[in-house]
């Protein structure tokens, strides 16, 4: 069996060097990401520094093919899926219903591989979390640094919550792991370069994908792995429900989350730093809690202690309701 340390240090060392030679290679004009009304960048940025993530990790699901065929194989094709229909949309840009459809039969087939014993309904409510995760990753990376740290804070929470995470399933949290510190080496504030929608699709597949099976082995409760994961999905989930309730155009491109607004205000930096230092001190017992909590009540306790600050930032700055802040230069990076 390979060391964990071997494998977090195989995903680290081939992620730097292949990142550096995405970067280089990207910083082209036609390569770059321009400002829009979405960005909270103001230059021209190197983007697609996503591909050495998905390059990384289908490299195992090759290699993981060779003891299990019907698992590697089946998890390669899904997240390729997701990484191809990412980098199309940012080459050239896609129609929503044809990037839904991938969405829906990467997670069909996530969830298909899984074996998940469970009743039809909850299987469907499964399949809805999961497309909503690998949409709403894309929503929540828009800032330098946040969607790796939030990675990051996942794989490593998982870990330690745990006690480690035997199997491909550990192996496969300590490679993401590795190559996502290697990208946020690159993407730590000031940016050097983006995900790009490549490694955000590809990212929130992944998670949802180890969120399930760890559930199914009895390993990480579903509880624990959403308390780890709450920044992104509450701050989505919060911003799309206020704007469709008052009836808003909520698929338009907008700048209305919560961390959009602490950007606006405080700078990346200090909104990436801040989600670190709320995971590492607050999040991160709250998960250990839940996860070695038989009772359910103290389960959802700790999973409502841990949203309750995100809450009521979401109502302080008035996310999903307030209007975006024109003309927005405290940093250069997006």
């Amino acid at each position: 069996m390979v060391s964990d340390t071997l494998i977090f240090l195989t995903g680290l060392l081939a992620g730097l060097v292949l990142e550096w030679g995405v970067y280089h290679l990207v910083r082209r004009p036609h390569l770059l990401a321009a400002p829009n009304s979405r960005s909270s960048h103001t230059e021209p940025t190197p983007t697609m520094g996503g591909v050495v993530m998905v390059v990384v990790i289908l490299a195992y699901c090759g290699w993981l093919a060779d003891a299990d065929p019907r698992l590697g194989w089946g998890l390669f094709g899904a997240l390729a899926s997701l990484a191809m229909i990412g980098l199309w949309d940012d080459l050239k840009g896609l129609s929503a219903r044809l990037r839904l459809l991938v969405h829906f039969v990467a997670a069909a087939s996530v969830l298909w591989l899984l074996d998940l014993t469970q009743p039809w309904w909850v299987v469907a409510a499964l399949l809805i979390g999961l497309v909503w995760l690998i949409n709403l990753y894309n929503f929540m990376d828009g800032i330098d640094g946040y969607a790796a740290v939030q990675c990051l804070v996942y794989c490593l929470g998982v870990q330690l919550v745990a006690g480690g995470v035997p199997g491909w399933t550990g192996e496969l949290v300590w490679l993401l792991a590795g190559v996502t510190l290697a990208f946020l080496s690159f993407n730590w504030p000031p940016a050097r370069i983006f995900m790009g929608d490549v490694g955000s699709g590809f990212l929130g597949l992944a998670l949802g994908m180890l969120t399930l099976s760890l559930w199914q082995a009895g390993i990480v409760g579903l509880g624990t792995s959403l308390i780890l994961l709450c920044v992104f999905w509450f701050d989505a989930t919060y911003t799309l429900c206020v704007r469709i309730v008052t009836r808003q155009k909520f698929t338009q491109a907008h700048r209305q989350h919560l961390y959009q607004h602490l950007a606006q205000q405080r700078g990346h930096l200090w909104t990436t730093l801040a989600f670190l230092i709320y995971a590492s001190v607050w999040l991160l017992p709250l998960a250990w809690y839940a996860n070695f909590s038989t009772d359910l009540f103290h389960q959802v306790v700790a999973l409502l202690a841990a949203t309750l600050p995100l809450a009521i930032l979401c109502w302080r700055y008035q996310s999903g309701s307030r209007a975006d802040t024109a003309g927005y230069t405290t940093d250069r990076e997006g």
